[in-house]
């Protein structure tokens, strides 16, 4: 059998586990195996390297907590994680509050959001949305698409093919167009936008190549998708998240003031200054509730 033959039959195999795996997690109780997930990941997250890598950014991020402090968080970070991978099968029973049909998985939102929305909505205007690796972070996408509006997801590509394509027929219909990350993401994006249509990213990894801000006190690389998108087409940036209440099952929403630009002297959207805007903004959100971000990336290199 050829290497290709192989590989081919190896990537068809995965995406048949992922669909069964996925099938299987529809038909259970969501609350009762999110619980038990996060707790399974509790047991044995501090067992992966990337707790130790979890522990040393949340030492420096906080350096005033006790070593107690940051491993409750680091528990926190690991139940979520647990909470997340069976909450993406049942991404399609959740609702927004007023908005459409209603279940029992309800996101609230404070009314802000609700203003905001309204003032977004009546502007006729398309929108640029970040978000970060906050709580379950398919959400924000997920809730876009709920409150009626024609948006775009940008999202990293599975390594496995036919794991991409499950993922790509599941959370399509719930979030609008995927857009895979790539040389040409920028260009289809800023079409979308032009056209009408909000976009989306999560804004909180690092990028290689991308622009320095500082994030808790300390330098680091940000995409500068956001704000190039917005020098080129001077559209609105907004924040998105959802948080987890305490329950662990349920979710409120929120979506952030307008991020006012930073710009240069000749009045064009700066990249640096605006990216370090948004970074600020998902680090107050992350300061709020630590145990709710992927500490487990390394964010700083």
């Amino acid at each position: 059998m050829s290497e290709r033959r192989f590989k081919h039959l190896l990537d068809a195999a995965a995406g048949s586990l992922t669909v069964g795996l996925l099938s299987a997690i529809k038909h259970t109780d969501r609350r009762r195996m999110a619980n038990f997930a996060g707790g399974f990941m509790r047991g044995i997250g501090p067992l992966f390297k990337e707790h130790r890598i979890g522990r040393e950014q949340l030492r420096a991020a906080f350096p005033e907590k006790s070593d107690a402090e940051i491993e409750t968080i680091l528990g926190g970070v690991w139940d979520n994680l647990g909470r997340i991978a069976i909450e993406f099968a049942h991404l399609d029973d959740f609702c927004v509050e007023g908005f459409g049909r209603q279940t029992p998985d309800i996101i609230t939102y404070p009314p802000e959001s609700k203003e905001r929305h309204d003032w977004i909505t009546k502007s006729g205007k398309a929108t640029i949305g970040f978000a970060a690796h906050l709580a379950n972070w398919e959400l924000p996408g997920v809730g876009a698409k709920l409150i009626g509006v024609k948006s775009a997801v940008l999202y990293r590509r599975p390594n496995i093919g036919a794991v991409n394509d499950v993922i790509v027929k599941l959370r399509e219909p719930l979030m609008g167009e995927l857009i895979a990350t790539g040389l040409d993401a920028p260009v289809k994006l800023a079409r979308l936008l032009q056209s009408g249509i909000h976009v989306g990213m999560l804004a909180d990894q690092h990028y290689s190549k991308g622009v320095e801000v500082t994030f808790f006190g300390r330098p680091c690389l940000a995409n500068p998708l956001v704000a190039m998108l917005a020098r080129q087409t001077e559209l609105p940036i907004y924040g998105m998240r959802v948080v987890r209440n305490p329950d662990g099952n349920s979710f409120w929403g929120e979506i952030s003031d307008p991020v006012e630009p930073v710009r240069d002297v000749e009045g064009r959207i700066d990249i640096k200054g605006t990216m370090q805007a948004v970074t600020t903004i998902i680090e107050g959100w992350i300061r709020q509730y630590p145990e709710q971000w992927l500490w487990l990336h390394r964010r700083w290199r």
